[in-house]
């Protein structure tokens, strides 16, 4: 599988899906889904406790992008805020309508 060439930084496709590196900032105020300065940026609720946060960061993203939990898993970075994020039966390309979609629809353009 390549790197995907779309406009969502640190997306690509792999075998049964496609995979997102966030940079989560848990103990937010409110849950919230961005792109600032180049990265895909997840604030959650959660502290960063017993892996409330990337509990809350999967269900979160699962919420935003209108999936399934099930559909969502941390893949890597279980103790680091830069984690990566994979989501089953869905194709990078797919994934990106899915963030920009949501993303317009949080700006209100």
């Amino acid at each position: 599988m390549s790197e995907s060439r779309l406009a969502i930084p640190g997306l690509k496709d792999v075998a049964g899906g496609a995979e997102l590196t966030v940079r989560v900032q848990p103990g937010a105020s409110r849950n919230d889904l961005s792109v600032t300065g180049g990265q895909v940026r997840l604030r959650v609720t959660a502290p960063p406790v017993e892996g409330r946060a990337n509990e809350k960061a999967v269900e979160a993203l699962a919420a935003f992008l209108g999936l399934r939990n099930s559909q969502v898993e941390l893949a890597r970075g279980t103790a680091s805020r830069t984690k990566v994020i994979r989501i089953r039966g869905i194709t990078a390309c797919d994934l990106e309508r899915r963030l920009v979609r949501f993303l317009k629809d949080e700006s209100g353009s």
